[in-house]
């Protein structure tokens, strides 16, 4: 089926339009297979579309690395591959030591990435630190640093995902919430508020709505959702070229080119998720900007111009699910990123294609299996 409006039936539908689900679309359409991909509000309408942008392989899960290694090496030729413009800087990321508790945390975990041949962190001194980053506090030790590491805009790189897709076929159909499921002989029939769609394969890339689609699918997960607030100032003398982090308390920001800092660090605000509302808690954020200027003095004189926040699913042990569907045929998952699956964008789409056309990923997904919370049962 080529892409046209108003198809009902294509060889794989994808529900969900954020990275995860325009980056498999993409990745299918390009090797030829027919693909739709079903959004309940609008392509990149949630976390994909408001997060921090972080693109980052430093600090990963030892079981995320090789994914977030290939990753990596693709957000660096990304925009040419699409043809369009993600936002990718290469601007480097550094978590910063704050004393010698975090120096000692920094060296069992480089032993630990070294013993499995991941040489990607390097640690560095006082001194350097304060080359790299000279508004630096005064107190600060020394930190880790990952250099290809960087930030790309989400909505932007969402899109190119989308509109990549689009011109090797494949088809997004918008304010379709699913409601329904079903196998029907080899098929999967799906029904959404404005319409009937079927396909011989599924992919759930469904957000902060995965369990839900989970569930219709067979599967049951101990999916949780919240909503990670972030904060923008006005325009400031340029101070940090690398993105920012803390090794043990909440901080992360990036100065853009124009000189604006956004703010993250993982504060969480009120997720109104029946109602697609977030709603921001104003004391955690006044803590989050705290903590910024604790860090950088510099940025007592910022003025904070906007604040958001976004609804993201979250796993307990705070590793995606990418893993076929151990209750019924041809379905698959890729969701709970759990507020760091921007970066891993362009991976699992190839890994999602793969697990549909190849029958197998050449990754290790172990780790990410659906069932891997279910009670064993002697």
């Amino acid at each position: 089926m080529n892409a046209q409006a108003g198809k009902s039936k294509a060889s794989v539908i994808i529900i969900g339009g954020g990275i995860q689900g325009c980056s498999t679309a993409y990745q299918l359409a390009k090797r030829g297979i027919d693909v739709l991909v079903l959004e309940k509000d609008r392509v990149a309408r949630h976390a994909s579309g408001v997060n921090a942008g972080g693109v980052r392989l430093l600090g990963r899960d030892i079981a995320e690395v090789p994914l977030s290694n290939v990753s990596m090496q693709r957000w660096q030729t990304l925009d040419d591959e699409l043809d369009a413009d993600t936002g990718f800087r290469r601007r480097s990321l550094i978590n910063i030591a704050a004393d010698e508790a975090d120096i000692q945390t920094l060296q069992k975990r480089q032993d630990v990435m070294h013993q499995q041949c991941y040489f990607h962190e390097t640690m560095i001194d006082q001194q350097e630190l304060r080359e790299r980053l000279p508004h630096v506090a005064d107190y600060c030790v020394g930190g880790v640093v990952s250099e290809t590491d960087g930030y790309a805009i989400p909505y932007k790189s969402t899109f190119a995902f989308r509109q990549a897709a689009a011109r090797l076929g494949a088809n997004f159909v918008e304010g379709q919430q699913v409601q329904q499921l079903r196998r029907v002989g080899n098929s999967w029939l799906v029904e959404t508020v404005a319409g009937r769609y079927e396909a011989e394969y599924l992919v759930n890339c469904a957000g902060a709505w995965a369990d839900q689609v989970a569930v219709m699918m067979g599967d049951n997960c101990p999916m949780t959702y919240s909503a990670p607030m972030l904060m923008i100032t006005t325009r400031m003398p340029h101070f940090a070229t690398p993105v920012v982090g803390a090794v043990s308390r909440p901080l992360s920001f990036k100065q853009f080119e124009n000189g604006t800092v956004l703010i993250g660090g993982g504060a969480k605000g009120f997720a109104d998720r029946a109602n697609n509302k977030t709603r921001l808690d104003y004391a955690k954020l006044a803590a989050g900007a705290s903590n910024a200027v604790d860090f950088f003095p510099i940025m007592r004189t910022a003025t904070v111009n906007r604040m958001w926040a976004g609804l993201e699913a979250y796993m307990p042990d705070n590793l995606p699910v990418i893993s076929a569907s151990v209750n019924s045929p041809n379905a698959f998952h890729a969701f709970g990123f759990s507020a760091h699956g921007f970066q891993l964008g362009p991976v699992v789409g190839e890994v999602m294609a793969d697990l549909i056309t190849r029958t197998h990923s050449d990754f290790d997904l172990s780790a990410f299996r659906v069932d891997r919370f279910e009670r064993k049962v002697l």
